[in-house]
């Protein structure tokens, strides 16, 4: 039988996450980064966040790098938010599908004024 623990416990490290890059980690290299889904190991061992970056290649690196940099800061609010046994080991990801969204969409825009 499936459980759905790791997708709770997915959801909850979303909406804990997402408050503490709103609210907490105040690092200016931070930019508009948003939380599009957690990936839960289904031993709670570890937990991949993907985010999107908004902005150029050299402020999604720099995003990125200051949210590595938090991964031991964002796991101990993780432990003292959520009650676990195991705090699952938290790693962020750049999730780039919006950017590949928005390109797909210009492109069919531009089939569409071609045609018409």
């Amino acid at each position: 039988m499936m459980s759905h623990r790791p997708e709770r416990l997915a959801e909850a490290i979303k909406k804990e996450v997402s408050d503490l890059l709103r609210e907490e980690l105040k690092d200016p290299r931070i930019g508009f980064a948003t939380l599009t889904w957690v990936e839960v190991s289904n031993d709670l061992k570890y937990a991949k966040i993907f985010v999107s970056v908004y902005g150029n290649k050299e402020e999604q690196k720099a995003t990125m790098a200051a949210l590595k940099k938090a991964q031991g800061y964002v796991r101990t609010e993780l432990g003292r938010r959520i009650r676990l046994r195991h705090v699952p080991e938290v790693s962020f990801k750049l999730d780039d599908s919006i950017e590949h969204g928005s390109k797909v969409i210009k492109l069919l825009d531009g089939v569409i004024r071609d045609n018409e």
